[in-house]
């Protein structure tokens, strides 16, 4: 548990030592490519100026990455080896978790005590269940006749480019990062260049966990010249993204004039959350669906950003959810009280904004929200929003907007919730509410999207895959199913 004041979290966020360097073959390492600044979005202000990867800097890393792949102990270890360390980086996590926590919550706007009970908690926990799954992975030997003998074999692939966003730094890095080591590549880490002050702590606790040199690598800069030569990169095998589809075309297209490595996407999402008149628990529904899209200040690829609600029930639904959001606390992320934070910064709050000026132009009706909170504070803070009599025409309804805001639209028969449901190019996750078995088997079945959560939202562990269809990606993240990406199957046939 997080047991601190507001006024104690400032002081001890005063004290923190930022890291400012790239972390490339197990030490801290300037470069050449200057420096950017780290700008905190709960107040404006400068955290510290951080390197800058140019070529150079990425050629450094990814040669390092190599030589600890094809020189270095790492992929010749026992699983179990691999796994210990593993384990033990989960321990250091848990060791510097409040440090995490605040560095978190200065650099993205993240509430504190969802940095800390949940961000945390999902990388501590991703890194230990990969540890003790190194060692239970196993190969196949099929059968054959008499006189042969078949065995197919998972090999590690190599060096993993692993670029990752900015709303949750340190889980979706742990989703790329941890798979990867796990099966024994060796990676070169690009966090965003909004939130690279975690990924950097997350470097040295790696090297301090007893990782050889070279096998994690992070590397701070921007996506056009960092991550542009990451994609680009010839001695990379694999590119695991998460982020934005924009972008996601962008690694596919350096893959193609490159070396043809394999590109993973995880990408952006407009999800559906239907909620049917049989809903075992209307007011649930609705909290939750408040819940959803204000979490994390909406700044997530799952975010149920449509609420689909039979006709009969969407106002007494919307008017819960206008309800939560009018008493939702919106503050300084510092502060254990606040339940929403700071939007990433200004530029993505204008984008948000924009957002919401089309919906009152095109003719939706705000029932909440709509502009900016804190302003005195220099921070990036928006009022929670809901808007409702949205047409499935309208670009609150079709674009990914990525904030604090809700679209309800309004359906009369479950065919046409279906068809809303699927009327967008994504397909990450989707929500549904009934009390009726059959309709919930039905309906999953019939939602294209990579995650169906019924009578709930946001729930699983890592037992489960995720990842979306449609222009939200291809591969998995977490559960078995992700060391797919960072392993080549061989097969050997021996004649006997």
């Amino acid at each position: 548990m997080l047991n601190a004041t507001h006024e104690e979290l400032l002081r001890r966020a005063k004290g923190l030592d930022l890291p400012t360097q790239h972390h490339i073959d197990g030490k801290d390492e300037a470069g050449h490519g200057g420096s950017f600044a780290v700008i905190s979005p709960r107040d404006g202000q400068t955290l510290v100026q951080v390197a800058d990867a140019r070529e150079a800097e990425i050629d450094l890393a990814v040669a390092a990455a190599r030589r600890a792949f094809d020189t270095g102990p790492w992929p010749h270890l026992a699983p179990a080896e691999r796994g210990r360390v593993l384990l033990r980086i989960a321990e250091l996590l848990e060791e510097r978790r409040e440090e995490l926590a605040l560095t978190v919550s200065l650099e993205m706007g993240k509430p504190i005590t969802d940095a800390y009970a949940i961000e945390l908690r999902a990388a501590i926990n991703t890194f230990r269940w990969y540890g003790q799954l190194a060692d239970k992975l196993t190969d196949e030997s099929p059968h054959t006749a008499s006189d042969s003998l078949a065995l197919v074999t998972r090999e590690p692939t190599g060096v993993v480019g692993a670029v990752v966003p900015w709303n949750f730094p340190l889980t979706l890095a742990s989703w790329k990062v941890a798979p990867a080591l796990a099966a024994g590549c060796t990676v070169v880490l690009k966090p965003s260049e909004s939130s690279p002050l975690s990924a950097l702590l997350l470097g040295r606790v790696a090297t301090d966990a007893g990782l050889p040199p070279g096998v994690l690598n992070v590397v701070t800069g921007d996506g056009p010249v960092a991550g542009r030569a990451l994609g680009l990169h010839p001695d990379v095998d694999v590119l695991a993204f998460t982020g934005s589809t924009v972008v996601g075309r962008h690694f596919l297209r350096y893959a193609a004039d490159s070396n043809l490595k394999r590109v993973w996407l995880e990408l952006g999402g407009k999800s559906p959350n239907i909620v049917l008149p049989d809903a075992p628990d209307l007011e649930k529904a609705a909290a939750t669906a408040a819940w959803g899209i204000f979490f994390n200040q909406g700044e997530m690829c799952t975010a149920p950003s449509r609420l689909l609600v039979h006709s009969s029930i969407a106002e007494q639904v919307t008017e819960t959810v206008v309800a939560r959001a009018r008493e939702l606390r919106v503050g300084d992320p510092l502060d254990p009280a606040t339940e929403m934070g700071a939007l990433v910064g200004d530029s993505h709050l204008g984008r948000v904004l924009e957002h919401v000026a089309s919906g009152l132009d095109e003719g939706a009706r705000l029932r909440v929200g709509g502009g900016r909170a804190l302003a005195e504070t220099g921070g990036s803070y928006l009022r929670p929003t809901v808007f409702d009599r949205v047409d499935p025409g309208m670009r609150l309804a079709r674009e990914e907007i990525f904030g604090p805001v809700l679209s309800v639209l309004a359906f009369d028969d479950l065919d046409e919730a279906v068809r809303l449901a699927n009327a967008t190019e994504y397909g990450l996750a989707a929500g549904l509410w009934t009390s009726d078995l059959s309709t919930a088997h039905k309906v999953s079945r019939a939602l294209k999207a990579g995650t169906v959560w019924v009578n709930c939202y946001e729930e699983g562990d890592l037992t489960v895959p995720f990842g979306g269809m449609k222009q939200s990606g291809n591969g998995r993240d977490k559960s078995v199913h992700a060391i797919e990406k960072y392993t080549e199957l061989k097969t050997t046939w021996i004649q006997l």
